[in-house]
């Protein structure tokens, strides 16, 4: 299961692992973001142990999104060394992430 990513955990979670990550900013309200859940979910079974792979609620967090400049949703931000090094706006197909995220590891 994907983890729940705040701004309290998020330097622990994200840019203090030493393996790649996949966030994915969201919001319950976005028709899209339902779309890209499931696909973080299974995103999130299938690399446990390789990648971390984490939700941040953009409704109940907002000082993260504010300072990656995410501006609409979803967005998935790949993280690499406490190192941003991809950014991805909007629906995409399991396949598309999961190439993006194995260019990482």
């Amino acid at each position: 299961m994907a983890l729940e990513i705040t701004d309290a955990n998020f330097e622990e979670l994200v840019l203090k692992s030493d393996k790649p990550v996949l966030v994915d900013f969201w919001a319950e309200w976005c028709g899209p973001c339902r779309m890209v859940g499931p696909v973080v979910e299974e995103l999130a079974k299938e690399y446990d142990g390789k990648a971390v792979i984490g939700k941040v609620n953009v409704d109940q967090n907002s000082k993260i999104p504010a300072e990656f400049g995410i501006r609409n949703i979803p967005t998935l931000l790949f993280f690499k060394n406490g190192q941003m090094v991809e950014k991805h706006v909007g629906v995409a197909a399991k396949a598309v992430l999961a190439g993006k995220l194995e260019s990482h590891m």
